[in-house]
């Protein structure tokens, strides 16, 4: 059985990014072993992600994942991509049963917004972590957008984290 696990940082009123894409606003907030970040990532046999999340992880420098198979779920070919990335378009529910076939016991739905979405359209997002860091954006790019469909989640783990930043842990209900 895949497990998809969202793990994401989101500002107090929900933004995951600036309007632009900009994460500036998280470099004061690194992930760190006191969220266990380090062991999620290693507990991570895939990635899927959007358009938005690899376009702003690129900008960060070398791609962070290279020994995962990460899927790009977009309609427009990835120039440059670091080996092991693949661009993927159309329908999300047959793809989601694809790479469940494949065998990944635990897939890490990066982001963004839509794609958190649509995994919940279908029912496939199991956890959602997150860290909530203590800034309210105003404007900027929801992880849950329009359209998101009602979704009841059970809290396991509610935490103070740093700098006032809390940590928590959502399953599906």
């Amino acid at each position: 059985m895949t497990i998809w696990h969202c793990h994401a940082a989101v500002s107090l009123d929900g933004k995951i990014a600036r309007s632009d894409g900009s994460v500036d606003w998280l470099m004061d907030y690194p992930p760190d072993d006191a969220l266990g970040f380090a062991a999620f990532t290693a507990s991570v046999d895939a990635i899927l992600m959007g358009r938005g999340t690899y376009e702003a992880v690129r900008q960060l420098g070398d791609w962070p994942h290279p020994d995962k198979p990460t899927v790009v779920l977009t309609n427009r070919p990835l120039r440059d991509a670091p080996p092991r990335v693949e661009a993927r378009g159309g329908d999300l529910a047959p793809f989601v049963a694809e790479m469940e076939r494949t065998g990944y016991r635990r897939v890490w739905v990066e982001g963004g917004g839509v794609v958190v979405r649509d995994m919940l359209a279908i029912g496939e997002l199991d956890v959602l972590e997150l860290a909530v860091i203590p800034i309210v954006l105003g404007d900027g790019i929801p992880l849950f957008p329009e359209g998101t469909v009602e979704t009841k989640l059970v809290l396991d783990v509610a935490k103070p984290w740093t700098k006032s930043a809390v940590h928590l842990v959502y399953r599906r209900a």
